[in-house]
């Protein structure tokens, strides 16, 4: 390989373009193959999907253990606090340290992925959150019960990474978009299932449920094949050959799929690499990278997420509902429906439009929720309260599953060049879960001081994300890195 590829691949040029090159036929015949027209027949010889899609739907059993473990403490709070007599900030701390256990998860996950491999690191997962719904079913109190929550943070942290990344490396290309999709969707629909559970049965029954998608993944690993990429970059050949084979199918032609994988060069170029520091983030050309990519996790935790999705139950029947239960349902509908139209809009409407659309959705849900406490306050309007309550809450969760949910993980995977993505990677997952706790450790507090004032702090959060977007985020649809890097420096 020449030098100058190589120099290119230090100045930034995208991981992803390497792809694309392994993505096309490597060698034929001892000629390049470069032809659009090879595309089609390479698609053919993708044959059987059928372990393909087997193996995706084990592994977003994480992703949908991922939702069941965010979405628990919200249609719980009031039955757990009444029978383990935990104060307010013990059940604060209940649900905020998911978070903490998720952070330390999601640092140490790249490491833990590619020494024990993709499979191996969702084994941990399982094993970890297991533990930790045993542990909230048995507790008796404070202690235990933020044993085992703190361990299902960690076990979901882990799958945070695994599971997506899993997913990358197994599927073929026509089918890679539409595959991860399906991440998000399930950790949306775990979340779902769990409000929805959560107001028919007791707290205790609903964290044994949790087990069940650990149960289904650990055994469905035994029938699913280790990631082809992973093997042939620990140098298992023979093993690499074997799961491509179960992947595209014993009459597909995986010839030039298994040259395109081992191509040597490519690894020889990722290992050349110097490895980067946190320090050198602060570069001047990776400097404003950084900035969107931290100020985007910043705003889309301090609009409130975590705080409205894990107390939801508890917001409706404040603001004077006769069921908080009724809203959680409808709460849960609505984020998996939404959800769905994300995703269809992501490569359709840009990035900054659904961003700036989504926050703007977020603060109307805010402010009509926020102005529902001050009427009840004031004692006006009073049979409007509960309806301006659920309202701002259902718009808001629309307007975040639209955008905010998942586009900023979209561009964040987009603007870092590949020699300083891992701790890019870490720093911004690192403050993504440090504003998750912060906010769902202190929405309970927030909203003893004023329920008003909370959701009107929010609103105010959103209205700078708009600002932030419209004046620093890059439009990156469509776009390749060389393309998006040049417009973050220009």
């Amino acid at each position: 390989m020449a030098t100058d590829q190589f120099k290119d691949i230090e100045n930034g040029i995208s991981h992803n373009n390497i792809l694309e090159d392994l993505e096309k036929p490597f060698i034929q015949n001892g000629k390049m193959v470069v032809s659009e027209d090879s595309s089609s027949e390479a698609d053919k010889e993708n044959g059987s999907i059928a372990m393909v899609l087997l193996s995706t739907c084990v592994a977003v059993c994480g992703s949908f253990e991922f939702g069941s473990c965010v979405g628990y403490s919200a249609p719980t709070q009031s039955a757990i606090r009444e029978d383990l007599n935990l104060s307010l900030a013990e059940f604060s701390m209940f649900g905020s340290i998911l978070t903490i256990g998720a952070m330390i998860g999601g640092i140490t996950s790249g490491r833990i992925a590619d020494f024990v491999g993709r499979k191996g690191a969702m084994r941990i997962s399982a094993v970890f959150c297991v533990i930790g719904w045993l542990a909230v079913y048995f507790s008796t109190g404070a202690l235990i019960l933020d044993f085992g929550r703190f361990c299902t943070g960690y076990g979901i942290g882990i799958f945070s990474y695994a599971v997506p990344v899993f997913i990358a490396e197994i599927a073929p290309k026509n089918l890679r978009g539409g595959l991860a999709t399906i991440n998000q969707l399930m950790i949306v629909s775990g979340s779902s299932v769990a409000y929805l559970l959560g107001t028919v049965v007791s707290w205790q029954t609903l964290a044994l449920t949790g087990i069940l998608p650990c149960i289904v993944l650990f055994v469905g690993l035994f029938f699913t094949p280790e990631s082809p990429r992973w093997l042939a970059n620990v140098g298992r050949e023979k093993d690499f050959l074997v799961a491509l084979r179960r992947l595209r199918g014993k009459d597909a032609d995986i010839t030039r799929e298994a040259a395109e994988i081992e191509w040597q060069a490519y690894n020889v170029t990722l290992r050349s690499l110097p490895k980067s520091r946190m320090l050198d983030l602060f570069d001047r050309k990776y400097i404003r990278s950084v900035m969107i990519g931290v100020g985007l996790m910043v705003f889309q935790q301090f609009i409130g997420i975590n705080g409205i999705s894990f107390y939801a139950s508890e917001t409706f029947a404040e603001a004077g509902l006769s069921s908080g239960k009724t809203g959680t349902v409808a709460y849960a509908i609505v984020q998996v429906l939404l959800t769905v139209v994300g995703a269809l809009l992501m490569d359709k409407s840009g990035r900054r439009p659904l961003l700036m659309v989504s926050a703007s959705g977020t603060f109307i849900g805010c402010f009509l929720t926020g102005a529902s406490f001050y009427l009840k306050g004031q004692n006006l309007l009073l049979e409007w309260v509960p309806l301006l309550a659920v309202s701002g809450v259902l718009i808001y969760i629309a307007a975040f599953s639209i955008g905010m949910g998942a586009v900023p993980w979209v561009i964040m995977s987009e603007i870092f060049p590949i020699n300083v993505k891992g701790a890019a990677g870490s720093l911004v997952v690192l403050v993504n879960w440090i504003g998750a706790w912060a906010v769902s450790f202190t929405f309970n507090f927030l909203m003893s001081w004023s329920s008003t004032g909370t959701f009107f702090i929010y609103a105010g959060f959103c209205v700078l994300t708009v600002l932030f977007v419209a004046r620093l985020v890059p439009e990156t649809k469509g776009k390749t890195l060389e393309e998006v890097q040049a417009s973050i420096n220009g």
